[in-house]
C-alpha cells in the first residue's frame, strides 16, 4: 500500500470519517502542525514543527499520511517524508518505532522489556477506532520533544535496506525495551 495505484478507494465510513477529521483539523489544528492542501483526502501531507525548548526547536518536517480504504477500522501508514528527524525512534526512510521507551532492534525486530504502551503498536496492531490523525500528531510531537540525543536507531541502515522496494512500516514487528528515550 505504498503506492496511489495500489490503494484502494475509501469506504464511505472512511470518506465521511477523514471529512469530518478535516473540518475540525481546520477549525482547532493542533499545536506545532499544518496540513498541507491538497485534493487527495486519501493521502495527508503534514508538517510538524518542532516545539520550543526542544531539541527540534523550530525546525520543519513533514509527515505523510495514507488513509486505508477501511479507516478507522485500520491504521492509517504514518511516515516522515525525507529528510525525516535525526532521532533514535525514527529510521532515515522516515518509518517510525515510536514509543515513548528505547529499543534494540535486530533483523527488523525492536526487543521488549518493558510493559511500556507505544504508539508504533497503535499505528500498526492495537490501533483504536477512536484515535484521529490530531492524537496521532501530538504523540509524534510529544516523541520529539521528549528526545535527549539526535541520532538514528542502532539497526539503521539494515532496517533501511531490508525496506527496499516500498515495503510499509505496517509490516514491521515492532517490540521495544528499556525506559530511557
Amino acid at each position: 500500500m505504498t503506492s496511489t495505484s495500489s490503494r484502494k478507494m475509501l469506504s464511505k465510513i472512511a470518506n465521511n470519517r477523514l471529512q469530518k477529521e478535516l473540518s475540525e483539523w481546520q477549525v482547532n489544528p493542533p499545536a506545532g502542525f499544518k496540513h498541507k492542501v491538497t485534493d487527495n483526502l486519501q493521502r495527508w501531507i503534514i508538517e510538524v514543527i518542532g516545539a520550543p525548548g526542544t531539541l527540534y526547536a523550530n525546525e520543519k518536517y513533514q509527515l505523510q499520511v495514507d488513509f486505508p480504504e477501511h479507516y478507522p477500522m485500520e491504521a492509517p501508514q504514518v511516515i516522515f517524508l525525507h529528510p525525516a528527524p535525526l532521532h533514535p525512534h525514527i529510521y532515515s526512510n522516515g518509518h517510525i518505532c515510536l514509543d515513548y521507551v528505547d529499543f534494540v532492534c535486530s533483523e527488523n525486530k525492536c526487543f521488549e522489556h518493558s510493559t511500556y504502551r507505544c504508539l508504533a503498536d497503535i499505528l500498526y496492531d492495537s490501533w483504536s477506532p477512536a484515535m484521529t490523525v490530531s492524537s496521532v500528531c501530538i504523540s509524534i510531537l510529544s516523541m520529539l520533544s521528549s528526545s535527549t540525543a539526535k541520532e538514528r536507531p542502532p539497526d539503521n541502515d539494515r532496517y533501511v535496506k531490508n525496506c527496499r522496494n516500498g515495503r510499509s512500516p505496517k509490516e514491521t514487528r515492532w517490540w521495544f525495551h528499556d525506559d530511557k528515550v
